[in-house]
C-alpha cells in the first residue's frame, strides 16, 4: 500500500468525507515559499498553510531555535514551573501590544485561545457579582475555531457550523457590518449599523459577558474587510454597559494585514485578545490570549480564586522558543515594506478579475488578496491545477484568496495571481 492509498483509506483530513476523500498531494519537503511533492514538482504555498507561515517554511533562525531548546527542554508542565523562553516569549508579546494588555496565558491552538477568552470573560462577569452574564455577542460572518465554545459565535446560519446550531448554546448575532473598509463612514446610525449595535447591547447587557469579533478582517467566513469606525463605536457601547470587548486577532495579527495587528486601524484596545497562527511562525503549534490586568485581578476575585483553566502542554518551551524567534524577524520592521509591496502588486494584477463574468468582488489589504465569485468554487479544481500553475491554492466558499509568506518576491507573486486569475476564470 503506497502512502497516499492508506492515506486516502486510514487518515481523516480537516472537511472531507472518509467514504469519499477528495485528492490531497504527498508533501516530501518544503523550504521557503516552496512545496516539494512526492514526483518532484514544486509549488508555491500560496496559503502559508493556512495562513501562518509568515516567514516562509523552514526559516534557519526559527529551525535553529528549536533545535537548540530540543537539545535543552523540549516541554516541562507549566503548573507550578516556569522557564526562560516563556518569560522572553512574555516581554516579547507584551512590547508589541498596546499597554494595557500585559497579562499572557499560553495555549496550544488558536480554537483553545477564543475558549480560554471566553471563560476569562464569564468568570471575570461573576467575580464582578454578575452572575447572569454567561452570554456572548458577535457579528455574523465571524469564524472563531473549530471547538464547542468557539462554533457557538461562529455564523450560524451561513458558516461552517451551521450544522450543529440546535445544540450549541445560543448566543446574540449583530449583521454584519455593512460598511466596508475603504468606504466612507455614514454618520447616521441606521446605516452604519450602530443602531442595531446599540439595541442588542442595551437589552441583552445583564445577560452578556463579552463581546468577540475578528478587527477588521473576517478570515474564514468570507475575507470580508470593514471599517475599523464599527470597532471605535463597539468600545464605547462595551465600556457603557460593563461589557468586555475581545478581540480574535489568531488570522489578523504579526502583520497580515500590514499592520503589527489589525487593532491599529481602529486605534481600539479590547479587554482580551487571542494570537495564534503567525506567532511561531507556523513551525509548531501555539496561542496566546492576552488580557488587562483589570481583567486577570478580576478574576482572581472569583469564588474559584483562580482562573479555571489549564492546558497540558501550556507554555511548552518549545514552542515558545519557535515564537522568540519569529518575533525576533519581525523586530526589524522590514516585514512592512515586504507587505506593503506585496498589497500594490496584488492590488494591481487582481484588478483585471473584476471585469470577469463570475467574480462579485476583488479585495486586497495587506498580504490578503481575495476574488470572491458569485458562485461556490470547487476547490478540487484549484488542486487538480496545482501542478500545471505552481501554485497551491485552496478555495473555500465563493473566495479564490491567497495569503503569501511575507518573503514572496515578484515574480513568484505574479505567478500566484496569474493562477488565481486562471481559476476565476474557470470556476
Amino acid at each position: 500500500m503506497t502512502p497516499l492509498e492508506f492515506d486516502r483509506d486510514h487518515l481523516w483530513h480537516p472537511y472531507t468525507n472518509v467514504a469519499k476523500p477528495g485528492p490531497v498531494h504527498l508533501v516530501k519537503e518544503a523550504e521557503g515559499i516552496w512545496l516539494t511533492l512526492d514526483d518532484g514538482a514544486r509549488v508555491i504555498d500560496a496559503m502559508s498553510s493556512w495562513w501562518c507561515m509568515i516567514h516562509g517554511h523552514r526559516h534557519p533562525q526559527i529551525v535553529q531555535a528549536m533545535h537548540d531548546q530540543l537539545d535543552r527542554l523540549p516541554h516541562v508542565m507549566f503548573g507550578g514551573l516556569t522557564h526562560d523562553p516563556a518569560v522572553e516569549l512574555g516581554k516579547r508579546l507584551i512590547a508589541m501590544l498596546p499597554d494595557a494588555l500585559d497579562r499572557v496565558f499560553y495555549c496550544d491552538s488558536g480554537s483553545v485561545s477564543v475558549e480560554v477568552a471566553m471563560k476569562m470573560a464569564v468568570q471575570y462577569q461573576m467575580a464582578m457579582g454578575r452572575t447572569g452574564r454567561s452570554g456572548f455577542a458577535t457579528i455574523r460572518g465571524g469564524y472563531h475555531g473549530d471547538t464547542w465554545k468557539a462554533m457557538s459565535v461562529c455564523d450560524p446560519v451561513n458558516g461552517m457550523h451551521g450544522l450543529f446550531r440546535g445544540a450549541l448554546g445560543i448566543e446574540h448575532f449583530l449583521p454584519r457590518p455593512l460598511v466596508q473598509l475603504g468606504q466612507d463612514w455614514p454618520e447616521d446610525p441606521a446605516q452604519n449599523g450602530v443602531a442595531e449595535m446599540d439595541a442588542l447591547l442595551s437589552e441583552q447587557a445583564d445577560h452578556l459577558a463579552a463581546v468577540i469579533l475578528e478587527p477588521v478582517v473576517q478570515g474564514a467566513g468570507g475575507m470580508y474587510f470593514y471599517h475599523p469606525h464599527y470597532l471605535a463605536e463597539l468600545r464605547k457601547r462595551c465600556d457603557q454597559h460593563g461589557i468586555l470587548l475581545i478581540f480574535d486577532e489568531i488570522a489578523t495579527g504579526f502583520g497580515r494585514t500590514g499592520k503589527a495587528f489589525a487593532l491599529e486601524y481602529a486605534g481600539v484596545v479590547p479587554d482580551i485578545i487571542c494570537l495564534g497562527k503567525a506567532l511561531t511562525g507556523g513551525h509548531i503549534s501555539f496561542a496566546a490570549t492576552v488580557a488587562t490586568k483589570a481583567v486577570a485581578y478580576g478574576i482572581g476575585e472569583s469564588e474559584a480564586g483562580v482562573f479555571m483553566h489549564g492546558p497540558t502542554f501550556m507554555g511548552n518551551p518549545l514552542a515558545c522558543a519557535a515564537a522568540c524567534a519569529s518575533l525576533d524577524l519581525l523586530a526589524d520592521g522590514a516585514w512592512q515594506t515586504r507587505v506593503a509591496l506585496i498589497e500594490a502588486q496584488m492590488r494591481q494584477e487582481l484588478e483585471p478579475a473584476r471585469a470577469f463574468d463570475g467574480v462579485a468582488d476583488v479585495r486586497v489589504l495587506g498580504a490578503i488578496g481575495v476574488i470572491q465569485m458569485k458562485d461556490w468554487v470547487d476547490p478540487s479544481i484549484a488542486h487538480a491545477k496545482a501542478r500545471d500553475t505552481g501554485v497551491y491554492l485552496r478555495p473555500f466558499a465563493y473566495n479564490i484568496y491567497t495569503m503569501p509568506p511575507f518573503i514572496t518576491g515578484p515574480q513568484d507573486l505574479s505567478r500566484i495571481t496569474s493562477a488565481m486569475l486562471d481559476l476565476a476564470r474557470e470556476a
